[in-house]
């Protein structure tokens, strides 16, 4: 039997991942980015543990956990999702004989980060191997403002004399690391022990550290605070009032996403407030080292992003049709006495968030047949400039300079003199798609993408373009047959010069006085914000979208496309994904993906495999060093995940089907779906890509 192995950095979360303390964006470990759910799948493959299914020792978890949950994982029958996984492909990969050095090696590093994350409650990973009979659940908890705790509520059906001799060996190592036990008879008599442990180094004054385990007829809890441990305990027989499941953002998903769960599968069950949860991280948590930049937890509150009220879901695997699935429903119903679908259904800048259905999302003919992935959605980008400004003033941290800029652009002799609004915005339509590919070799510039943005009056928008890219003298003119490419020279940027700044950054106009120096001194302050994430950008005007790209030989591949038997939509592995798709979105979506999961999981598997994911220049590259490195400008972050044992990636490659991705919006939020094929479905093999990165 093997242990459950639920990364839950110091245990302090319901999901996989912690939030950064001043950033919207969980942490991610590398290799850890779910592609169509592919990876998260290998992952809960190898660590959840095998145990009897059991009628259950006491009710459903999310009516024995209180209101002020705030994440949440379920697994009601750990022996039943395991079989499902393991008869995957997902599950024979890791079979494998190849995989077994690295799968050996992943499971012993997770199991000592385990004793580490895990140590505050006494328990490692490997303990948790026996006890689990029935349903298994971990939650964190705000029980009053600011405060985080954690519990670990197990069925422990069939595997008392386990479980009894686990509580015993963990009381044992409590009192080898100096842990003083509190006596209340009380809690005792009703079967909970609870260890006060020493401070931690350079912990703050006052902090204390608990671990409280409770033993119940057939049940296990365990958490860091004794009086949410005898809350759960005290509940286990009836639950309680204010539970989990009486919140309306918990009720809806169970609506969406319980229905779309055959009566074979044995899912896995989520939940979590993201704001809610981040917030309270925060206050729990405080850096020991203040952070620069903006809070962005703070941000979005301010913003109205906290009409978000939660998020959650089911996944399972082998339901008879796909190797996998998996339903969410993200809860933000419109502001009182607002409409469903109206562009002011929220307040400030979390009125971007509009996604408009669609009849029909498909890729367009030049979308090349062999690319990774493909993926387009539909947004009111009209909306979404008039709903920026606050939230672009906020992140400055001054007011009004989102105004100054736009101003800026249109009225400084030494800017493109372009009206920002008219000029581009209200020539955009709604429909943006994204295509993603590698070159080969593989190495840490591989990585391409296409942004393309559809437009309403392309002459319009390209001659825009050309004006704004003429007075950079970091952007080059290229004739690439009947186009003209815009290409990055010199040095990194975000995507140039369709951005909110002034091309020749701090230089003031001759003639300006004070009121020019502060305008370009805001628009500095505002440039330093960017995140350069796309450090070859190209950028032209073809097929009736406004095209950037990572990198330009990317974006000419995707000029050279001719349609018919070359495009993507004539791809055979495309047409089966979306006939699936279509059973489960039939009638609109606002959102549609397709993706190819051998090529979409490849770069990142042969980073890893280098141990050059840290140096990787692709966006998720950059983002996760962003969000797992120091801080520090230039430095580069040690790879937390040692990849040296993978294996040959054309040794396991035919393991990789593919991968669809749908959401609508609905009056409550929006609804999400994903499916994933097994390869023998597949077309074998798909045309490669350029060998060499061209002009680089």
């Amino acid at each position: 039997m093997r242990p459950v192995r639920v990364d839950t950095d110091s245990i302090e979360l319901g999901v996989s991942g912690t939030i950064a303390r001043n950033s919207p964006c969980p942490k991610v470990q590398e290799g850890v980015v779910v592609k169509g759910n592919i990876l998260l799948g290998i992952l809960l493959g190898l660590f959840i543990v095998p145990a009897a299914a059991s009628a259950g020792s006491f009710p459903p978890s999310e009516t024995v956990l209180p209101a002020t949950t705030r994440a949440w994982l379920s697994i009601s029958d750990p022996q039943g999702f395991r079989a499902s996984f393991d008869r995957t492909q997902y599950g024979q990969l890791l079979k494998d004989p190849v995989m077994k050095p690295f799968v050996e090696s992943f499971r012993e590093q997770l199991k000592n980060a385990g004793k580490q994350r895990l140590g505050k409650l006494g328990l490692t990973l490997e303990d948790l191997e026996k006890i689990p009979g029935g349903e298994l659940a971990l939650a964190a908890i705000e029980p009053t403002p600011g405060v985080l705790v954690s519990v670990l509520l197990v069925d422990t059906t069939d595997n008392e004399a386990e479980t009894t001799a686990l509580i015993e060996w963990i009381t044992q190592r409590l009192i080898e690391q100096k842990a003083t036990k509190l006596v209340d008879a009380a809690a005792n008599a009703a079967g909970q022990t609870t260890f006060q442990l020493p401070p931690e180094p350079n912990a703050a004054v006052g902090s204390q550290r608990q671990v409280s385990f409770a033993l119940a007829p057939s049940a296990l809890v365990v958490g860091d605070n004794a009086a949410m441990v005898a809350q759960v305990l005290g509940t286990l027989k009836q639950g309680r009032k204010d539970n989990l499941s009486t919140l309306p953002a918990f009720q809806a998903m169970t609506a969406r996403c319980g229905k779309q769960v055959p009566a074979s599968a044995d899912p896995l069950r989520w939940f979590v407030d993201p704001l809610g949860y981040a917030k309270v991280y925060q206050a729990a948590n405080p850096p020991r080292e203040k952070r620069k930049g903006p809070d962005y937890v703070a941000i979005l509150g301010r913003q109205g992003f906290d009409a978000v009220k939660g998020a959650g879901g089911v996944v399972f695997f082998d339901d008879g049709s796909y190797e996998a699935r998996h339903h969410t429903m993200v809860y933000a119903p419109p502001l009182e006495g607002r409409q469903p679908f109206a562009a002011d259904r929220f307040d400030l800048a979390a009125q971007m968030m509009q996604f408009p259905n669609a009849d029909s999302i498909v890729p367009p003919p030049w979308v090349p047949r062999e690319v990774s992935s493909w993926v387009a959605m539909q947004w009111d980008l009209a909306n979404a400039f008039n709903s920026a400004e606050s939230l672009v003033d906020d992140v400055v941290g001054e007011k009004g300079v989102f105004d100054d800029v736009i101003a800026s652009l249109k009225e400084d002799p030494d800017g493109p003199q372009i009206d920002v609004e008219q000029d581009l915005v209200a020539c955009l339509g709604k429909r943006i798609s994204v295509i993603s590919d590698y070159a080969t070799p593989i190495g840490t510039d591989s990585e391409r993408l296409v942004i393309a943005i559809e437009a309403t009056d392309p002459e319009k928008v390209a001659a825009t373009v050309a004006k704004s890219m003429a007075t950079d003298p970091d952007m080059q003119k290229i004739e690439s047959g009947n186009h003209v490419i815009w290409e990055m020279i010199d040095r990194s940027s975000a995507i140039p010069k369709l951005e909110i700044e002034t091309p020749g950054g701090a230089i003031a106009h001759a003639d300006g006085g004070d009121e020019d120096d502060d305008a370009h001194r805001r628009r500095n302050r505002l440039r330093e914000r960017e995140e350069k994430l796309l450090p070859h950008s190209a950028v032209t005007v073809a097929h009736g979208h406004l095209l950037i790209a990572s990198h330009r030989d990317f974006l000419e591949r995707v000029l050279a496309a001719n349609g018919g038997a070359e495009s993507l939509a004539s791809a055979p592995d495309y047409a089966s994904v979306t006939v699936e798709m279509k059973r489960l979105f039939p009638s609109v979506t606002a959102m549609r993906s397709f993706g190819r999961a051998e090529e979409s999981v490849r770069p990142t598997y042969e980073m890893l495999r280098q141990g050059s994911m840290p140096k990787s220049k692709s966006m998720m590259g950059q983002l996760l060093n962003g969000l797992l490195g120091d801080g520090k400008e230039g430095s580069v972050r040690t790879q937390k995940i040692d990849g040296s044992l993978l294996p040959d990636f054309e040794l396991i490659r035919r393991y990789f089907g593919t991968v669809g991705l749908g959401m609508e919006t609905v009056p409550e939020g929006w609804y999400l779906a994903g499916l994933a094929l097994p390869r023998s479905q597949q077309e074998p093999e798909v045309a490669r890509r350029p060998v060499t990165p061209v002009g680089r």
